[in-house]
């Protein structure tokens, strides 16, 4: 009996209560876990959106050499610059008077070639208009013609590039509107 007794005391302990938290301490840990939601949540947009991605840095060996670092930067944002106003041309086929009208974008992703564009757009427009008058009108109606015309057009504004900056610049010739009757 004495062996109960012993086990009944330790039994008849009751275990101790936790105090509840005050109603500042709940405030202050929701404040922080919202504050810490909420920091994650710009982060991840940030990063998902490539705000963080400045260059990338490939590693690259070279023969037995110390490994050197090359920089791979993004293209710059494009620049579109539409020659205005659109191109009109006439042509004769088969003994009828026929016309191209053309509106010219050119897309380039240099600012220096932007400005060189504004400053010979005089040049530009007398090379175009030269360019479209040289066609046939037959070969204009055919898809092949058109992107070949398109081939044509941004080689002539490469050239003029070249000859009044030193470089080509200009990486792309868009017919934004295109039509022959």
């Amino acid at each position: 009996m004495a062996e109960e007794s012993e086990d009944q005391g330790a039994v008849a302990e009751a275990p101790k209560e936790k105090k509840p938290m005050s109603g500042t301490t709940k405030v202050i840990i929701l404040i922080i876990v919202a504050v810490l939601v909420l920091t994650a949540s710009i982060g991840g947009t940030l990063f998902a959106l490539g705000f963080f991605d400045s260059a990338e840095v490939e590693i690259e060996e070279v023969e037995g050499e110390a490994a050197e670092q090359v920089i791979v930067n993004k293209p710059r944002p494009a620049m579109y610059f539409p020659i205005k106003p659109a191109f009109v041309v006439n042509f004769s086929s088969r003994g009828r008077q026929r016309y191209l009208q053309a509106e010219v974008t050119v897309l380039t992703r240099e600012m220096e070639v932007f400005n060189a564009m504004q400053t010979h757009m005089p040049l530009i427009k007398n090379r175009l208009v030269m360019l479209f008058g040289g066609e046939i009108y037959d070969e204009l109606q055919t898809d092949e013609g058109k992107e070949l015309l398109r081939q044509k057009t941004l080689e002539a504004l490469q050239q003029v590039m070249q000859d009044e900056i030193g470089k080509p610049g200009i990486e792309e010739v868009l017919f934004t509107s295109f039509v022959m009757q």
